[in-house]
């Protein structure tokens, strides 16, 4: 209890410093900067949101030469990242202590889980075609339902311009044969606009078991297409639609009980994956705009092959069909706190199918289905332009689970000085996964129908204060979390394991900061930070969660921005890990620790001309030797060297 009552102190602290009476004549105008996509039910300003949150746009993907989001989430406070070994290799994403399938990821508002495992791999996403990318922390179901119980990862690809058109080509070249081309085209007239984008990138990759001395290289070729037609003057047609085909070698652990027991051993196992994902929509504007409804379309496909020792041994296959429908209406009470309401209801319908395929056995093949029904409501008041409140509450009808019911309330309060005090409370729900529902591999799981989904409770605390005329922000929040229901699985005596929820409470709290400025002209510097304590109902640690971890980086643009520079460091502090090597013991995993490490990046790019720049990179500058996973390797030192081409035009 003393740690827990140390954090919220500490942020109550802040608070109180933060905020002298300042008369009404030295109020300052709070800047609400950019929209935020994910932000609820409809976009709302950064500024205005109390929910916790980081937006990564396209600059900063390309200042810092980021070539996979995961990359870019480690600059995310709250957010942890799991890889093994290899770019490629699946990456799992973690929030504030969560499992990974507690996060829901959208990309161009539609759900790219996965089904068997609930959960989104990153590493198959290229960061090459995206515009921004939205990080909302803290239970999110009552506005997306099931996965977000721990928070949203929203990508948004870029769009076409306007009256104007602009084709562009990278490539680049690099260690452990990587190579990479991303072409682009962005074109747009009076209206309509219209992208699409290509990212091939493939790789050697070096040996990520200890044993043997087999490379692990990985290939991706990613498409990705979005238009938005204006019908009418008030009538608007969008559609998005993603594909991609990839493969990823990968080594095993050894489970036959002999010396190498529990270790990555080097086998000729590899996972070939193809997604694809698209939606398409209408929106209305009624009333001059106060009025708007939305109908959508979308969905998503997810095939997994996998390979042991040169032969496929598994594959399955998940399907999503969503169809939604939202109406927003919005008024104004001006003589009543000069109050802006935005009132939003809606209504989800959404089919899941998931089967396995051959070579699995004849009582696996059958396809396993579920449905949902979700009715939204969701509702935002801005008073005096200082208070931005907003409420949320859903109802899921399952028809393979207990009907649920999430909710969600926050608050931002801008108060002189520039400075912004946010909060929010809520729950969150995920279900059980298809595997763990029905089953997989009737030689080493057994499937739990009885399974009841996780349920979540969070709330977060925190203070934004700029200084310097805006040149210099920071951030903390405090967060709290309890999860209640907890799926995991146990090891049998038999050899087989199965999925069960965990009796008690698992709690998780911590200290997110966030820290932005530009001291000099043509210096930008970002920092973030994350104390982390995350638990089981035993009150063993959650593997995979460092206690400490952050972020700085540093881009200084010189030669009237024709020329910068840069220089990232990640720090991911110690954590735990199970390790296997004497599971025929007693049947279970034991902890491992992994030790802690730092990673720099440097690198800079020169813009030749208008049209051509060049750059490149330098990843892991000191060679550091660190582990994500326990008996995973990670790569050494690596360069990189490229070219991007630019051709556009301001009218068509």
């Amino acid at each position: 209890m003393r740690g827990r009552n140390g954090l919220a102190g500490l942020v109550a602290g802040s608070l109180a410093l933060a905020a002298p009476h300042v008369p009404a004549a030295a109020q300052e105008v709070f800047d609400l900067g950019e929209i935020v996509v994910s932000a609820g039910r409809t976009p709302a300003p950064s500024g205005a949101i109390g929910r916790a949150h980081t937006v990564l746009d396209s600059q900063r993907i390309e200042e810092l030469q980021i070539r996979y989001v995961s990359e870019a989430l480690r600059h995310v406070p709250g957010v942890s990242v799991s890889q093994t070994g290899t770019t490629g290799g699946i990456t799992q994403v973690r929030m504030r202590g969560s499992e990974s399938n507690h996060v829901l990821v959208m990309i161009d508002g539609v759900e790219a889980n996965e089904l068997s495992q609930g959960e989104f791999d990153f590493g198959g996403l290229l960061a090459a075609d995206i515009e921004r990318i939205e990080v909302l922390r803290g239970p999110q179901s009552a506005f997306w339902g099931s996965n977000a119980t721990a928070g949203v990862i929203n990508i948004v690809t870029k769009s076409g311009r306007r009256g104007s058109s602009e084709a562009r080509v990278t490539s680049e070249v690099g260690s452990d044969g990587t190579a990479m081309l991303n072409p682009s085209l962005r074109v747009g007239g009076e209206r309509y606009d219209f992208a699409v984008s290509g990212a091939f990138r493939r790789n050697d990759g070096f040996n990520i078991s200890d044993l043997g001395t087999e490379d692990d290289g990985h290939r991706n070729a990613t498409v990705n297409a979005k238009t938005r037609i204006d019908l009418a003057h008030n009538l608007f047609l969008d559609a998005s639609g993603r594909y991609v085909d990839r493969s990823a070698d990968s080594d095993a652990q050894d489970f036959s009980g002999g010396p190498y027991q529990g270790l990555v051993i080097d086998t000729d196992d590899w996972t070939d994956t193809t997604e694809s994902l698209g939606g398409i929509g209408l929106t209305w504007e009624l009333l001059g705009g106060r009025f708007v409804q939305e109908a959508r379309l979308k969905g998503s496909q997810i095939r997994r092959d996998n390979a042991t020792d040169g032969a496929r041994s598994s594959s399955n296959e998940g399907s999503r069909v969503e169809g939604t429908y939202q109406a927003t209406f919005n008024f104004d009470t001006p003589e009543l706190l000069d109050a802006h309401h935005r009132l939003t209801g809606g209504v989800e319908a959404k089919r899941e199918t998931y089967r396995n395929l051959p070579p699995a056995t004849p009582d696996q093949l059958e396809e396993q289905e579920r449905r949902t029904t979700s009715f939204v409501a969701e509702y935002r008041v801005d008073l005096l332009d200082r208070l931005f409140l907003t409420g949320a509450v859903r109802h899921d009808d399952n028809d393979a689970f207990e009907n649920t019911t999430t909710w969600s309330a926050s608050a931002a309060y801008l108060l002189p000085t520039e400075t912004r005090l946010h909060a929010s409370v809520g729950t969150g729900i995920t279900n059980p996964t298809f595997t763990e529902q029905f089953g997989y591999y009737p030689d080493s799981f057994i499937a739990n129908p009885d399974l009841k989904p996780e349920e979540s409770f969070g709330w977060d605390v925190g203070i934004e204060r700029s200084f310097f005329d805006g040149r210099m922000t920071a951030d903390i929040t405090y967060f709290n979390a309890t999860l209640r229901d907890e799926i995991t699985t146990i090891y049998l005596p038999s050899g087989l394991s199965t999925a069960v929820n965990q009796s008690g409470k698992s709690p998780r709290e911590g200290v997110e900061f966030a820290f932005t400025a530009r001291p000099v002209e043509g210096l930008s510097v970002t920092a973030a930070y994350t104390y982390l304590s995350a638990r089981n109902p035993d009150g063993s640690a959650e593997i995979r969660r460092p206690r400490h971890s952050g972020s700085v980086s540093a881009v200084y643009t010189f030669a009237e921005g024709r020329a910068n520079v840069f220089a990232d460091v990640v720090f991911n502090g110690r954590m735990q890990d199970d390790s296997y090597v004497n599971y025929f013991v007693d049947f279970s995993a034991e902890r491992v620790i992994l030790d802690d490490y730092v990673v720099v990046n440097v690198g800079g790019e020169y813009r030749v001309n208008d049209r051509l720049a060049v750059f490149g990179r330098v990843e892991n500058l000191f060679d550091e030797e660190y582990e994500n996973v326990f008996g995973y390797n990670t790569a050494g030192i690596t360069g990189y060297a490229g070219l991007r081409m630019t051709l556009g035009s301001e009218r068509l």
